[in-house]
């Protein structure tokens, strides 16, 4: 199953159909395995946890100014209330080169105290070692 599109594919796709959706799954699955863990930081209020998913020199644009950094990074998610949820939904993604990959979500930032703000998101991420990491984050309110 393709998990961006929700579409399968029999056995008896010819090879290069077969190899698109396979890399399309490949970066489904690196990218869901960043934003679960993302998403668990955020979740859980841990600032430098979220912080150490990215790259040391990533460029970060939340919803206001943008950061180079890990410092940024772990102060702009310091700076979020309590309580704040994140619900994400891949929408793309793009293996532009190995070690690489590109994606386009959307995400919905809940509240305790007031109403959820849905955005876009554009991420890159890049394999350092044995893992991924955010290498790009880029927020866009949708509406």
């Amino acid at each position: 199953m393709n998990t961006t599109t929700g579409t399968t594919t029999d056995d008896a796709t010819d090879d290069a159909t077969s190899s698109a959706t396979s890399t399309t799954t490949d970066g489904t699955a690196i990218l869901r395995g960043v934003l679960d863990r993302w998403k668990a930081a955020v979740d859980a209020h841990r600032p430098e946890r979220a912080a150490a998913l990215f790259t040391e020199d990533a460029v970060f644009q939340g919803l206001r100014p943008y950061s180079v950094g890990r410092p940024g990074i772990a102060a702009y998610y310091d700076s979020q209330p309590a309580g704040l949820t994140a619900e994400y939904r891949i929408l793309e993604t793009r293996r532009p080169a190995d070690g690489l990959v590109l994606g386009y979500a959307g995400v919905d930032f809940s509240f305790t105290d007031r109403p959820a703000v849905r955005v876009h998101l554009g991420v890159l991420v890049k394999r350092l070692g044995e893992d991924w990491y955010i290498g790009h984050y880029q927020v866009s309110r949708t509406g």
